[in-house]
């Protein structure tokens, strides 16, 4: 049978969705193109935002439409918020849970032509253990170590939909990383729902799992999806200031430049300590790429507020920022605050991506010059693109092999490609 496999949202659910896939090839099910017409479709949804909501339908209602006799199959955040979805589309409705268990919900409806729906309000504390030993044919291996959040910032239905954090085990993470590497991945990204707060329900934590990372023979870099300021503590720092492996990029989201939004969002930290860290950071590792999030437009936000921002935002000196505007989430507390108004923060939105150009590409022209390493990703007849460790895009005039590292001076800027030319082959 033709399967072919949708994914929304973040890292963790790439992550899950590759599994799936890994589990259905192990069960002789042919992987196709999701725009082909396949006996079953499966999407893995996203709730992050109102947008995530809308194109989470809309996916489903296409592969509806491709094929009226496919099976249908939904799982992810947005299914697990509305679990009571009236869509005739899904035949399969799945959560946060269970997802290991896709196989069997297949079998069970083919066998009886009944719409399934198992959504359970508790998640569990327990691990839903998932092992990949091939990530496709991306360069970069993603490895799922946590999942769960508890910090409730007020604007985020994530909590409400991944439930209490829980952590893979220890060693099971330290096999299929080394499993990955053997299979020919260089790079490692370890992602989770909340990835900085790894092993807080099974007695260790981050630092201990990248300390032993960072020993597996073959691995060429390790990176962290993303990780909160607070969680950037001094034994953390120490491991990423004098290991050549751990790469040199941290995604540290903001979400607001202001201590009064903060307080409102129910961030645990303020302005100061932020840029106090930060600062410390781009000492102790020079050249290293800092990118955020940030949310425009939450309650509380004001144009006061919002311009100061910008200042406190260069003075900081991310290398990029991802801006997302503040997206209302019933059951969170900002739903129920004063909101601003659309025009507004689309207004704000497109500053601050204009802003983060700029940052982007003053960044890049620092490099000018430079002598980087790239990971080849992507191979042309005439070109190659790859990624530094600090995660400048490369553009390379000339084909280089997939997967494969290359020293480049960097000539030229044309955003948003550094341009290399290797100065070694």
């Amino acid at each position: 049978m033709k399967v072919g496999i949708y994914t929304l949202g973040c890292k963790v659910n790439a992550y899950e969705s590759e599994y799936v896939v890994d589990l259905l090839r192990k069960h002789n099910y042919d992987i196709c193109d999701f725009n082909d017409i396949c006996d079953i479709y499966i999407i893995n949804t996203c709730t992050v935002t109102n947008t995530s909501d809308i194109k989470s339908k809309k996916i489903i209602r296409q592969a509806r439409r491709r094929n009226k006799d496919a099976l249908i199959i939904a799982f992810g955040c947005f299914t697990q918020a509305n679990p009571k979805l009236d869509m005739d589309e899904i035949d399969i409705l799945l959560g946060n849970k269970d997802k290991s268990k896709i196989i069997d919900y297949i079998e069970e409806y083919f066998k009886n032509k009944n719409k399934l729906i198992k959504v359970y309000n508790d998640l569990g504390t327990n691990f839903e253990d998932m092992y990949i030993e091939n990530f496709g044919t991306r360069t970069r291996a993603f490895v799922k170590i946590q999942d769960g959040c508890e910090n409730y910032c007020s604007y985020c239905i994530i909590p409400f939909v991944r439930g209490k954090c829980r952590s893979k085990e220890f060693d099971k993470t330290i096999k299929e990383i080394t499993s990955l590497v053997n299979n020919g991945f260089y790079e490692v990204v370890l992602t989770g729902i909340h990835t900085g707060n790894y092993g807080v329900d099974i007695n260790t934590n981050l630092c201990s799992l990248i300390k032993e990372i960072v020993k597996i023979k073959g691995l060429k870099r390790l990176r962290i999806s993303s990780i909160e300021i607070t969680e950037l503590n001094d034994e953390i720092l120490e491991v990423i200031k004098d290991n050549n492996i751990v790469v040199n990029h941290l995604h540290v989201p903001i979400q607001a430049a202001s201590d009064k939004v903060l307080e409102i969002m129910n961030r645990k930290y303020n302005l100061q300590h932020f840029k106090d860290k930060i600062k410390y950071i781009k000492e102790i590792k020079k050249d290293i790429s800092i990118t955020t999030d940030i949310i425009v437009g939450h309650p509380g936000e004001d144009d006061v507020t919002f311009e100061n921002s910008i200042n406190d935002i260069k003075e900081i000196g991310f290398s990029k920022l991802h801006v997302f505007p503040y997206s209302r989430r019933e059951g969170t507390k900002s739903s129920s605050m004063e909101q601003i108004d659309e025009r507004t923060k689309k207004e704000r939105t497109k500053k601050l991506l204009m802003l983060s150009r700029e940052l982007e590409i003053s960044y890049m022209k620092s490099f000018l010059n430079k002598e980087l390493e790239v990971l080849v990703e992507v191979n042309k007849d005439n070109y190659s693109v790859g990624h530094t460790t600090n995660y400048l895009q490369v553009k390379i005039n000339e084909p280089i092999k997939h997967n494969k590292f290359v020293n480049v001076r960097i000539t030229d800027i044309d955003y948003p490609y550094c341009i290399g030319e290797i100065i070694n082959k």
